[in-house]
């Protein structure tokens, strides 16, 4: 009986000690099983983290290029306007240029206007004074001989009207012959605008004649005028002294 008690522990025993091992196996099987999970699971973390920062550099890298074609659309933007602001100026300046050739043009048409008008006058006058040439020629011819007897000029009322630069003018016509208003100019020493004036008022008075074939006009000193003044050149200098 104590016999059978004895196997039968010692076989209960070995059952424990079996079903002990077997759960202990089963308990290390778990246990590199969820090692084996968990180093798993780690690497896939790890591989996942690897991804990500992987990502994350090549998000920093877009936005680094993106920062950077930014400030290239920048700059190019800036350039844009100054180009604008540069062209916009070109086009003022091209619009002012513009005027200013309307302007000029209708200018050249006043004045081309006014040297027609001029031409137009100076063939008039050429045409009266070719008339009165021919109506001259119809008078008998005075010889130079008699001129003073057909002609009687007495040199004082002849000469007293006129001032000393008029004088100064005249007698230059007489020495130097035909000249323009900018030759005479110089030696009355007046401007040309008024030796012009000048010019033109002795001519109209009847002391000088005048080619209008060319411009500036041509003056000279008539016949009568001359021999006047040749006549009247001691009594100047006299009264000059």
């Amino acid at each position: 009986m104590f016999e059978s008690i004895i196997i039968l522990a010692g076989i209960l025993l070995a059952l424990t000690i079996a079903t002990a091992l077997e759960y202990y196996r089963i308990l290390r099987r778990a246990q590199k099983e969820y090692e084996r999970a968990k180093d798993m699971v780690e690497e896939i973390v790890l591989s996942f983290d690897r991804q990500l920062k992987r990502e994350n550099e090549r998000l920093e890298f877009v936005a680094y290029k993106i920062e950077g074609m930014a400030s290239k659309i920048d700059g190019a933007m800036n350039k844009t306007n100054q180009t604008e602001k540069k062209m916009s100026a070109l086009e003022d300046k091209a619009t002012a240029i513009s005027e200013e050739r309307e302007r000029l043009l209708a200018r050249l048409d006043i004045t081309d206007s006014n040297l027609r008008d001029v031409v137009a006058s100076q063939e008039a006058v050429t045409s009266k004074i070719t008339s009165l040439e021919e109506q001259a020629k119809r008078f008998p011819v005075v010889s130079e001989a008699n001129v003073e007897a057909v002609i009687p000029i007495r040199r004082d009322k002849a000469l007293a009207p006129l001032t000393e630069t008029e004088l100064s003018a005249l007698e230059f016509l007489a020495s130097e012959g035909p000249k323009t208003a900018p030759e005479i100019k110089w030696r009355i020493r007046l401007s040309r605008e008024h030796t012009a004036r000048l010019m033109k008022k002795l001519y109209e008075s009847g002391y000088l004649e005048r080619d209008t074939n060319k411009i500036p006009f041509r003056y000279s000193v008539k016949k009568e005028m001359e021999k006047l003044l040749k006549n009247a050149e001691p009594e100047t200098s006299e009264s000059l002294e």
